[in-house]
């Protein structure tokens, strides 16, 4: 959905839930075993996301991710051994960093997704929130290149609040109690940049 630039993804971590293999996939109305085991199943897949979600915004520069939409607000839990592994080798990250070739890049994402925001008409308010922490993130790789080529100290990432600018990033703005979960939204089923 042009939210995340692939370019700029060096590597991914997975948290396999093993144990939900073989567990329905959709409700049944008319199993009731089958639905209740269908519900603890997504109950468990909602907080695990919830859980790798509220972890990613910890580690964050920003602390904010690209997701276009927030997983349901869920209790969390002790995730399972996570897999990480690289997408690309030490060579492509070293030329893919170069601050002058991120800056491009970053710019040239914001401008998709601006396109996407125009083209859409009707545009979630994820969506837009996306496009203001990008925005975030170039203007803190370009006042990072500046300060070096000055010579002078990087700025610190807190110079830009992204709560100030989007609200929080813990919840869905138009559900802070996490009770509208909708059964049929695609972005329900995992995090787009966790």
């Amino acid at each position: 959905m042009r939210i995340l630039d692939i370019f700029e993804v060096a590597e991914v971590e997975l948290w396999p839930i093993w144990d939900l293999s073989g567990e329905p996939t959709k409700g049944d109305k008319k199993d009731e075993q089958k639905d209740q085991r269908f519900r603890d199943a997504q109950s468990l897949l909602d907080s695990s996301e919830y859980t790798a979600y509220l972890r990613a915004i910890e580690r964050s520069k920003f602390g904010a991710i690209l997701n276009e939409k927030i997983p349901p607000l869920s209790e969390r839990v002790l995730l399972q051994e996570s897999y990480r592994f690289p997408l690309i080798t030490e060579k492509m990250r070293v030329d893919r960093g170069h601050p002058d070739v991120r800056i491009a890049r970053r710019a040239e994402t914001i401008s998709r997704l601006a396109a996407v925001a125009h083209e859409r008409g009707e545009v979630s308010d994820g969506l837009r929130r996306v496009l203001v922490i990008q925005a975030v993130r170039l203007a803190y790789i370009a006042a990072v290149r500046l300060a070096i080529v000055e010579g002078r100290e990087e700025p610190a990432p807190d110079a830009i609040s992204v709560e100030g600018l989007v609200g929080s990033v813990l919840y869905e703005h138009e559900d802070p109690e996490g009770f509208n979960r909708d059964e049929n939204d695609a972005s329900a089923d995992g995090p787009d940049d966790v």
